[in-house]
């Protein structure tokens, strides 16, 4: 009766360890390359009119591998599957992907492109990337009000300023926001907007000047250096918990020496 009772988690185990294996890590990376292409080759249209029967036969079966891999790790980690962040992830982007894609879900076939980010999660060193990002979050929060305020601000002075005269640009603060978008980004901003501005106000640079250098270097590289920041976070705390798993497993063993020392004498 104890062994047969023991089975299903013998069989948990083994499936889990089958899942954690680097091959089949690699396995579904490879899938999802692959799954990549023939959603890419599905908007082609000389491509699905010679093989569009096996594409989308590719396509079905680089799904059904996904959905047999999520059912795998469910069975394996039963409810602590859905503890894990980057399981969920998983699961909504395979999820998204079984949705019929006909009537007023047509839209969602578009969405099944996201199961190429299902590469995120099995990437280490991606994964690393996201969980910066992620981590740095807090901090972008109050860069981006920071950056709110100074939008408002030039919007309302740039409105007042070059509203009457440049009406398309400048004429209302929504208008006058997206042209210092547009600024910001460095896009067309000296040839396009300013200098235009600049022969009927001279002056002008004074407030385009000031306002390029306070957010495209100063704020845009404060994000920039906060992500940075949260990476670099990220990579020492799984550094520590790699140290610290050695040092454990080091520790086991000389227990394990030790043990068998003093059963010797």
């Amino acid at each position: 009766m104890t062994a047969t009772s023991d089975l299903p988690n013998t069989l948990r185990t083994r499936v889990q360890e089958v899942v954690e294996r680097p091959i089949a890590q690699n396995l579904i990376i490879g899938v999802i390359l692959v799954n990549a292409v023939t959603l890419g080759l599905e908007t082609s249209q000389t491509a699905m009119e010679a093989a569009g029967g096996l594409i989308t036969l590719l396509d079905h079966i680089c799904l059904t591998i996904f959905v047999l891999e999520l059912l795998a790790k469910i069975f394996a980690y039963r409810l602590r599957f859905f503890t894990s962040g980057w399981n969920l992830f998983d699961f909504a982007i395979v999820g998204i992907a079984l949705v019929p894609g006909a009537g007023s879900f047509s839209v969602l076939r578009a969405l099944r492109i996201l199961r190429v980010l299902r590469v995120v999660s099995v990437a280490p060193r991606l994964r690393r990337v996201v969980e910066g990002f992620v981590t740095a979050l807090p901090g972008m929060g109050s860069v981006f009000l920071l950056m709110a305020m100074i939008f408002y601000i030039g919007a309302v002075m740039s409105t007042k300023l070059f509203g009457a005269t440049f009406p398309d640009w400048f004429g209302s603060l929504g208008q006058s926001a997206y042209t210092l978008f547009q600024i910001m980004t460095l896009e067309s901003w000296s040839m396009g907007i300013v200098r235009p501005v600049m022969e009927v106000h001279p002056y002008a640079w004074l407030f385009f000047v000031p306002f390029i250098l306070l957010t495209t270097f100063a704020v845009v590289n404060l994000l920039v250096g906060l992500i940075v920041n949260s990476m670099q976070d990220a990579h020492h705390e799984e550094d520590v918990a790699k140290t610290d798993s050695y040092r454990d497993d080091v520790l086991t063993r000389l227990d394990e020496i030790e043990r068998l020392i003093r059963e010797k004498q």
